[in-house]
């Protein structure tokens, strides 16, 4: 028996082990950290303007996660608080935002560039960058899981937050004026050489529509 028992719990350990293990190399697998380089890609909007996060090397990058068949991007558009701070930081000169949208060909909600920008001219989105990425290629490389989902980047290609867009997990356009919107409070608080106070939060909204 106690053989049978040493037997069980070194099974057991191996298990528990292997799964970290794998848990671990699945999390490093979209090669985000805080703190870390964040992985550089190349794109091409729906203007057909083209650049490369590398490009813009010296400022803040925010990559905005979206999909406006989502009623929690709803949310943060329909109540205008993410053209505001598009506004807000997008007229910095040392910030560069980018919307993108990693919603695959084959599902309802895609939209093509010229749906796209039908879309942004009728909602004010005032990204300076709107970017589609059907083959889900940008949102693999950084674990995008949700729209909205957040990433900020610092001049030096770090990444400094990843996650939530705000603090409450809701569909109201009420809850906006409550809620501590984390993408405000990060790049206010590292645009004045602090560090950013909760750089990782978890993100809420409706699953990334991959192929």
């Amino acid at each position: 028996m106690k053989h049978y028992l040493k037997i069980t719990i070194a099974l057991f350990v191996l298990a528990a082990g292997l799964f970290f293990l794998w848990t671990g190399e699945s999390a490093n697998a979209a090669g985000t950290e805080i703190g870390k380089p964040a992985p550089d890609f190349e794109f091409t909007d729906i203007e057909g303007e083209s650049g490369s996060l590398s490009g813009f090397e010296g400022k803040y990058v925010v990559l905005e996660w979206f999909n406006h068949g989502c009623p929690f991007v709803g949310k943060h558009y329909g109540s205008g608080k993410m053209q505001e701070l598009q506004k807000k930081y997008g007229g910095e000169e040392e910030v560069v935002w980018i919307a993108i949208n990693s919603t695959s060909d084959g599902h309802g909600d895609y939209r093509n560039a010229e749906q796209s920008k039908e879309d942004a001219a009728a909602k004010g989105t005032a990204a300076e960058y709107i970017v589609l990425d059907p083959e889900g290629e940008i949102g693999k490389m950084y674990g995008a899981k949700t729209t909205p989902h957040i990433f900020i980047i610092d001049p030096e290609g770090k990444l400094i937050y990843m996650g939530a867009a705000d603090s409450i997990k809701s569909t109201d356009e009420e809850d906006i004026p409550k809620a501590t919107n984390y993408i405000d409070v990060s790049l206010t608080e590292a645009m004045a050489g602090e560090a950013v106070s909760q750089p990782e939060t978890k993100p809420y909204g409706c699953s990334v529509k991959y192929k």
